[in-house]
């Protein structure tokens, strides 16, 4: 971690934008001031390291936080200073608060301890059950939000490691977008009260589309 006396420098980094970008993109290392540029190098990024990841991560593996942070900074640290690291801002999308920075460090601990040790590695003797495990994994993560940018898409990698634990090809999230889209947000917020059905119905529609285009037979 580089530091400037008492100060991380990645923290001090993570809160500011590319100049020229018009608060539209990141501070990164590769000085792209273009929004729609980002997410091509981030997309691209993804898909190049998450067969990494599957070579990283067997059948048997127990995920931790560390692991989390882990996949977040192999997939992002050629792009930001803080990759793999806590964010240190708070983060407000439309009228919903994810949770406080200062809280991070203890509410990751206890999705380790809790859920993670719970429900990885992805062992479980029906669709029904894979399907849950899925959804309370993914819902819990992405609401702790702990990184400052790419909370969804670790989740979606998560996911996809764990699906691959349970036999299952790799996760195709590619139709969730428009109504589909709006219904995984309203998933998310439900998993406040801790209703990950809407969730589990998410995944299962994910699922579906993914054995399908892969010529796999149907649940």
């Amino acid at each position: 971690m580089k530091k400037s006396g008492r100060y991380d420098i990645s923290a001090l980094i993570e809160a500011q934008f590319e100049p020229g970008s018009r608060g539209r993109v990141l501070k990164n290392k590769l000085g792209i001031k273009s929004k729609r540029l980002m997410d091509k190098v981030e997309r691209e990024e993804q898909l190049r390291v998450i067969g990494k990841l599957a070579g990283i991560y067997d059948a048997d593996h127990r995920f931790t936080t560390t692991d989390i942070c882990n996949i977040h900074k192999i997939w992002l640290e050629n792009v930001y200073e803080w990759a793999g690291k806590y964010r240190h801002v708070n983060i407000i999308k439309g009228n919903f608060h994810f949770a406080a920075a200062a809280h991070l460090p203890k509410l990751m601990n206890e999705f380790e301890e809790g859920i993670l040790r719970k429900y990885t590695p992805c062992h479980f003797e029906s669709m029904e059950k894979i399907i849950k495990a899925l959804a309370i994994v993914h819902t819990e993560l992405v609401l702790i939000h702990p990184f400052r940018e790419g909370n969804g898409r670790v989740a979606r990698m998560l996911a996809t490691l764990m699906t691959l634990q349970a036999g299952l090809p790799p996760l195709d999230f590619s139709g969730i977008v428009g109504k589909r889209k709006k219904d995984y947000i309203q998933a998310i917020h439900a998993g406040i009260e801790h209703n990950y059905l809407p969730m589990e119905r998410i995944f299962n529609a994910v699922i579906r589309r993914t054995l399908r285009i892969r010529g796999y037979r149907s649940l």
